[in-house]
């Protein structure tokens, strides 16, 4: 893809608008206020704000939090965040009273300042994708650069629309880390190029699993999207969660990937859903029973392809990752990815929960900071907010 990047740009003296993801969880503390409970996306945009500021730059930062429909929510102020970034900074970081009008605009960063604007969903437009607002937004810049892959896959104001009006456009350090690895992922992997994939719904991986089919040397397939696929090869599922409706989809699909895709040999099943709920591992699911793991044998299979391969992606669980000890197959394959000294490409959320869990997280090559955004670059859906880039 031909984008500039944060690099490439001439940043000296310039007001730089960097889109950063600060969409962080927030809970209330013993005073009532609100504190972060985890920095990691502010951490991720580190890089990018420090080159910014070592090139002479004044930086204007930017983020939606939550959902506050479009109306100012002190619970959903960026005002934690911008403590928190002070503190990682080491340097002074103004906190604007809104993200456009002129109280905004008489703030302006003075090379080497930072000025972060207050939440962009305090405005309707910003979703709506408002060329107006949009406009308001350039107004404040003479370089744009949007550093939030985790909002890419959204054609709004602050990640799309304002690019037609900046005169610079670039990628940040991060979003071009994730479109490095996420792009090798799907273009030019190194073979034999392994894909994992799990989770609940065959639903929200149609896409992923059609196009990475085309890529890949294999697709290995858990989670109770497996249920699904075995309900189509015509096998005993039980009570597992099958979607019903993509039955004849999962056919088709088995049909067109062949020998390309495993699947589940053996389960891990329980009577119930339940904190200690006794299990067993079978390779024929019983009628009352419900699948919620892989089992041991399926582990060892789906280890031994992960251990030949040169390229892994992975998104989602092989489990009820989150109720242990239903996640012994999730974090058996974390480690056998590591392990492997593949190119790992992990897809956020419950697969980058599975990493930490196993203690493999340095090992792996990329993390992802984008959960719905990864997964649509992985089935081959152009990301408005690169698209825009590339204009």
């Amino acid at each position: 893809m031909a984008y500039s990047s944060i690099r490439d740009l001439d940043l000296k003296g310039k007001r730089v608008f960097i889109r950063v993801d600060f969409n962080v969880p927030l809970q209330k503390n013993d005073k009532g206020d609100m504190e972060i409970t985890s920095d990691k996306r502010i951490k991720a945009s580190l890089p990018t704000i420090q080159y910014a500021l070592d090139h002479g730059a004044g930086v204007i930062l930017a983020s939606h939090l939550g959902r506050p429909k479009g109306k100012p929510n002190p619970e959903m102020s960026l005002k934690p965040a911008a403590e928190r970034l002070q503190q990682l900074l080491g340097r002074p970081v103004k906190m604007a009273p809104d993200c456009i009008g002129p109280d905004v605009e008489a703030m302006q960063p003075a090379p080497g300042e930072v000025l972060l604007l207050e939440n962009l969903r305090y405005h309707l437009e910003e979703e709506k994708n408002d060329p107006e607002f949009a406009r308001k937004l350039a107004s404040l810049c003479d370089v744009y650069v949007n550093d939030a892959f985790g909002s890419a896959h959204r054609a709004h104001a602050s990640t799309e629309g304002m690019i037609r009006f900046v005169p610079v456009a670039g990628a940040g350090l991060l979003m071009e880390q994730e479109l490095k690895y996420l792009g090798m992922a799907v273009t030019n992997p190194a073979r034999p190029c392994v894909a994992i994939l799990g989770g609940a719904k065959v639903s929200d991986k149609i896409e992923v699993i059609q196009n990475l089919g085309k890529v890949v040397d294999k697709l290995l397939i858990g989670g109770a999207m497996a249920y699904t696929f075995l309900k189509a090869q015509g096998k005993p599922t039980g009570k597992s969660l099958v979607e019903e409706d993509k039955v004849d989809l999962a056919k088709n699909l088995l049909a067109s990937l062949g020998a390309k895709l495993m699947l589940p040999s053996d389960h891990v099943v329980v009577s119930e859903i339940a904190p200690g709920a006794a299990n067993e591992v079978v390779e024929t699911i019983p009628e009352s029973k419900i699948g919620v793991d892989i089992g041991p044998k399926t582990i060892e299979a789906f280890s031994k392809v992960i251990a030949g391969a040169k390229t892994v992606i992975w998104n989602g669980p092989m489990g009820i990752f989150e109720k242990p000890p239903f996640d012994k197959g999730t974090v058996a394959l974390a480690k056998a990815v590591a392990d492997s000294g593949a190119t790992s490409v992990v897809g956020g959320g419950d697969s980058e929960k599975a990493i930490k869990a196993a203690g493999v997280t340095s090992r792996i090559t990329h993390v992802s900071t984008g959960g719905g955004a990864s997964l649509e670059f992985l089935a081959g859906i152009q990301l408005p907010g690169v698209a825009a880039l590339n204009r």
